[in-house]
């Protein structure tokens, strides 16, 4: 007798989870993807290869396996292709939503019409299909949200607080759109959370609520998530009030939603809703070690017809613990290699370590959520613990750049202006910028922030100090990671495997001494700012 099969749309590592449940529960696991070199191919016990957008390839493939009589279902998690799903499952009587609903959910014009004919709480909005003429104003007040209408991720969202900002925001979402539309929307100040939910016959079964710590705006860049929510159970429950009408108003009755949703000073809004479970790490991470509840399992039952009890049954939680998922970035540059997973991966509670950059890939400074250089998944019995292990390990991981590099020369050189994106890795007073200045020079101003084999030979076989900077060094301030300046320099030591002391600036610091250059190096780019640097001084190439 044949395994029936279950189409799983999307071979990434979000997708990862999904196609190994499939397999436990006998299923064959029947992987499309548009991409054949995806992290999850190798798992699938079939790939094929097939753009996700393509809803009438799928299908096609789709009714090539139908005959034999063993389609389950199709399903995703954790991608933008909902409705890719829907049109197959809709088209050959499989279980699952319908294609508008999916629709609704996938488009964010859609689904903002959805909610205002309902009363869902949402912002204003209004959309278009090409740049406006210059001065053009959205109809409501800055500042406003725009985001291309049918991508994810963030890519392409940022907020505008001027006719300026608006302009150029639209001039950058508008690639995004497969489209070639964006959306603008009211700004909805306020925390934002994220819902996952399990939908059987119209049931809503809530299945995680986390915070989401955005920062670095302009842009809404996820740094992590963190469950259980540390809001009240009472606005908890207001807040997913809110999350439930909107499912019911796009449609959504048979499948799995997921939901941002903030909590502002008029209540909770619906930042988006979509048909399908969580990408970030927490429908397939952190909601399973939270509850103990293999939340994908539940969600492919629902697309293969299981009985609606059997799936009611996989969603209890057998487990109350915390956990946390945090980021980690880089400034930009080449990626020479990544230190400390090791050591991030022996940290008591944590669980997973995920590179998402390797040795040459370009990193960069994270604009959207898909442009970070990897994450760290801890679970713990106690919010605390978890919250603690997984930003300790994140702090761990040390991403060296390559020398020389334009990219990461550029962003040492230029910016660091308060309130301009890129941010520097400290923030810093005028007091503290002040007092850079006053600092002794170094070699490194000398070098001119590259090898001169000259000066090096000149102090030859002298080892390297940092004249100090004691108003910095003694501090409270910390990077984008939570570091001191203290661990930025044991991170700059780590790297470069050198002492480094950090030495008064008088005759003993002549030389080989680090100045005012690599402290501005320190406070613009971090420890990769200040490793650059010295790559810079000490390296042939």
């Amino acid at each position: 007798m044949q395994k029936k099969q279950l189409i799983i749309l999307g071979a990434g590592i979000m997708q990862g989870p999904a196609i190994r449940a499939a397999k436990r529960l006998g299923l064959e696991a029947i992987v499309v993807d548009g991409d054949q070199n995806a992290p999850c191919v190798q798992e699938a016990d079939r790939f094929e290869n097939i753009d996700l957008k393509d809803k009438e390839g799928i299908e096609a493939f789709a009714r090539s396996l139908s005959p034999r009589g063993v389609l389950a279902g199709i399903m995703t998690a954790g991608t933008d292709f909902s409705a890719s799903v829907a049109w197959v499952a809709e088209r050959l009587g499989l279980p699952g939503l319908s294609y508008e609903a999916a629709v609704n959910a996938s488009d964010k014009e859609r689904m903002r019409s959805c909610f205002k004919r309902d009363g869902v709480p949402s912002p204003a909005f209004t959309t278009l299909f090409a740049a406006p003429s210059v001065g053009w104003r959205a109809p409501f007040p800055f500042p406003v949200v725009v985001k291309p209408v049918d991508n994810m991720g963030a890519r392409g969202c940022r907020r505008a607080d001027t006719v300026e900002d608006l302009q150029e925001a639209i001039r950058d979402a508008l690639p995004f759109s497969r489209s070639n539309k964006v959306i603008i929307e009211e700004y909805m100040e306020g925390p934002e959370f994220s819902v996952d939910a399990i939908v059987c016959g119209g049931k809503i079964t809530i299945a995680g609520l986390a915070d989401r710590h955005i920062v670095f705006p302009p842009y809404f860049i996820e740094m992590g998530h963190t469950m259980p929510t540390h809001i009240d159970s009472e606005t908890a429950e207001k807040l997913l009030s809110v999350f439930k009408a909107g499912v019911r108003s796009l449609g959504i009755t048979n499948g799995a939603a997921k939901g941002d949703v903030k909590l502002t000073s008029k209540g909770p809004m619906i930042g988006e809703i979509a048909a399908r479970l969580s990408g970030g790490y927490m429908s397939g991470w952190t909601y399973p070690y939270a509850a103990g509840v293999e939340l994908t399992r539940a969600a492919i039952g629902i697309a293969i017809g299981e009985d609606p009890a059997v799936v009611a049954a996989s969603l209890i939680p057998s487990r109350n613990w915390a956990a946390a998922e945090r980021a980690f970035i880089s400034i930009p540059g080449v990626v020479r290699y990544i230190a400390g997973a090791g050591a991030a991966k022996a940290t008591p509670y944590v669980r997973d370590i995920f590179l998402r950059v390797k040795p040459g890939d370009a990193a960069r400074f994270p604009v959207n959520n898909v442009s970070k250089s990897g994450n760290v998944i801890a679970a713990a019995p106690a919010r605390a613990e978890a919250v603690r292990a997984a930003e300790t390990a994140a702090r761990l991981l040390l991403v060296r750049l390559e020398t020389p590099n334009g990219a990461t020369a550029s962003f040492l050189k230029n910016g660091g202006t308060p309130g301009v994106f890129p941010p520097s890795a400290y923030t810093v007073s005028s007091e503290i910028q002040n007092l850079i200045g006053k600092l002794p020079p170094g070699i490194e101003e000398t070098a001119v922030y590259s090898y001169n084999e000259e000066i090096l030979e000149k102090n030859a076989g002298q080892a390297l100090s940092i004249i100090a900077f004691p108003e910095f060094e003694t501090a409270e301030y910390t990077d984008w990671l939570g570091r001191t300046a203290q661990e930025s320099l044991e991170a700059v030591r780590t790297l470069t495997g050198l002492s480094l002391p950090v030495k008064r600036a008088d005759g003993a610091c002549s030389g080989m001494a680090l100045g005012r250059g690599f402290w501005k190096a320190l406070i613009r780019g971090g420890y990769q700012g200040a490793v650059y640097l010295i790559d810079s001084l000490t390296s042939r190439g």
